[in-house]
C-alpha cells in the first residue's frame, strides 16, 4: 500500500477538520493533493505532531482534528501516546503511517523494521481504539477506520496504523512558506 493512496483515499473526508502532519514525505504528498488553510504541516519539529494536534483538540472540542504522522516521528515521542490515552479526546484520529523507515531524513530503518508494532504500543498506553491498516484481506481499510472515526463521537481517540511502502514522493518541495502556513492556519482555527 502507498502512503499517496491512502491520503488520495481520506483527502475528502479530511478536508473540513483541522490536519497537522509531521515534516517530509507526509506533508509533501497531502500538499499535493491539494492544500487547504486548516492544513499545518509542522516542519522541523519530528515527533510533535500528536502534541500539537493532542492541544488543538483539546482547545477545540467543537472540531474533529486528524493528525498525520510517521512510525519515526512516534517512536521518537512515545510518550506522545500514553498522553493522547491520558486525556482522550473524542474529537482527535491520529493516523501513523509505519513504512519501517526514517524515510524523509535518509531511509534508515526504524524499530518497526524488526518487529515493533505501534498498534500494540498505542493500546498497551492505553488508547482504546485502534485499527491496523494493510493489505491483508482481513485487514481494515485506512479510509474505513478514518469514516468510522470521524463517524463516532464520544468514543475517545482513535489511532490509525498503517503499513506503507517506503516510497516518497518524487519532491518534497512546497511552494508555502512556514510562516503563512502558521498564520494561514492560526486563522482557521478561529472559524
Amino acid at each position: 500500500m502507498k502512503r499517496i493512496d491512502c491520503l488520495r483515499a481520506v483527502y475528502d473526508d479530511i478536508q473540513d477538520c483541522a490536519v497537522v502532519t509531521i515534516m517530509g514525505a507526509v506533508a509533501a504528498e497531502l500538499y499535493s493533493l491539494g492544500h487547504r488553510a486548516n492544513f499545518f504541516y509542522l516542519e522541523h519539529a519530528m515527533g510533535l505532531a500528536s502534541s500539537v494536534g493532542l492541544g488543538i483538540a483539546l482547545a477545540r472540542p467543537d472540531r474533529k482534528v486528524v493528525v498525520i504522522d510517521g512510525d519515526g516521528s512516534v517512536l521518537m515521542n512515545l510518550g506522545g501516546l500514553t498522553t493522547l490515552a491520558r486525556y482522550n479526546p473524542s474529537n482527535l484520529i491520529h493516523i501513523i503511517f509505519d513504512n519501517e523507515s526514517l524515510l524523509s531524513v535518509g531511509g534508515f530503518p526504524t524499530a518497526t523494521s524488526t518487529g515493533s508494532n505501534l498498534a500494540y504500543i498505542a493500546r498497551a498506553a492505553g488508547i482504546g481504539n485502534v485499527d491496523y491498516a494493510h493489505e491483508e484481506e482481513d485487514a481494515v481499510s485506512v479510509s474505513d477506520a478514518v469514516r468510522r472515526a470521524l463517524g463516532e463521537s464520544d468514543q475517545g481517540v482513535h489511532c490509525i496504523v498503517a503499513k506503507v511502502e517506503a516510497i516518497g514522493p518524487p519532491s518534497f518541495h512546497m511552494d508555502l512558506h512556514l510562516l503563512e502556513n502558521r498564520f494561514e492556519f492560526a486563522r482557521s482555527l478561529r472559524t
